[in-house]
């Protein structure tokens, strides 16, 4: 009855946040919608139909409340190794567990996305 369509991300700066999610993940925009004082641009990965929405409030200043980042989006690499080496070269790894083969990156606005192997 249900499936998933996307999952939102506040950004306090939108070219910024879509280089980071073009660079670190190979996310694309695939559509857009805009207001008078907002921008909502929405990712996709060209494999599944998942969205990751990206909230651009023209006039908000202050960053974004993330609380204790007990949520976060995952996403699957078919090769841990380059996905490693292109994250650190980006500076953007935040957590390792090597017991459970998974890290954690950051994006611009503090947000943690877990990165986990194919099997």
């Amino acid at each position: 009855m249900f499936t998933f369509n996307h999952f939102n991300f506040n950004v306090l700066d939108l070219e910024r946040s879509l280089e980071f999610y073009d660079k670190a993940l190979g996310l694309k925009p695939v559509r857009e919608n805009h207001g008078d004082n907002f921008t909502l641009v929405y990712l996709g990965d060209g494999k599944t139909d998942f969205q990751l929405e990206l909230t651009y409030l023209h006039d908000r200043k202050e960053p974004y409340e993330l609380g204790e980042l007990e949520y976060h989006l995952a996403m699957t690499t078919d090769d841990i190794e380059a996905s490693v080496k292109l994250h650190e070269e980006l500076d953007c790894i935040v957590f390792v567990n090597e017991g459970m083969g998974i890290y954690f990156i950051e994006d611009p606005d503090g947000y943690w996305i877990e990165i986990i192997p194919a099997k």
